[in-house]
């Protein structure tokens, strides 16, 4: 299953998709992390045109579709230039988003997905990726068996998400 995954470059015609894909991801992983299962905070501040095309002008920053065969299962962002701890912003690569539907988990899509971003690392010579990932649910585990490890403690930055639920971890992946 996993050769049929493709990273398709986002482009203002594909604008639509991506905010509808990434909105019911989002929705679909995270929506107890806010009162009355509310995610329009997170939404407006990600899944927006005006967000969207201020990101695209944004050198750092990188957005894709992911396809299975035909069909846009993910999207996924990153930043290829950011200091965090020790390292300078040439040397490290933030992996902002993974989201994938629901119904498309297991498939080996996010092991793929990781695939793809090492080699966008290695591709601009980078010494780590880093990412963040809430304490709680499915991603950590699945970081953490792709030789990621926990460097730091954060939290989700939003001042309105249950507040039990927003203990989050940076995590690292030396290259």
């Amino acid at each position: 299953m996993e050769n049929n995954i493709q990273f398709e470059m986002l482009k203002p015609e594909l604008y639509n998709t991506y905010i509808k894909i990434g909105t019911k991801a989002y929705d679909q992983h995270y929506k107890h992390l806010w009162p009355n299962g509310d995610t329009a905070t997170y939404i407006k501040n990600s899944f927006t045109k005006e967000i969207l095309l201020i990101e695209e002008k944004d050198k750092d920053t990188v957005l894709y579709l992911i396809k299975l065969n035909s069909k846009h299962v993910g999207i996924l962002k990153v930043t290829l230039h950011k200091q965090l701890q020790d390292y300078s912003k040439i040397d490290a690569l933030y992996l902002d988003k993974i989201y994938i539907l629901n119904e498309f988990s297991g498939k080996g899509i996010g092991s793929k997905t990781l695939k793809f971003v090492e080699q966008i690392a290695a591709d601009h010579s980078k010494k780590a990726i880093f990412l963040e990932s809430m304490q709680k649910g499915m991603a950590l585990p699945f970081y953490l068996s792709h030789s990621f490890s926990i460097v730091a403690n954060t939290k989700v930055p939003f001042n309105n998400v249950i507040e039990e639920e927003k203990p989050m971890y940076l995590l690292k992946r030396s290259l």
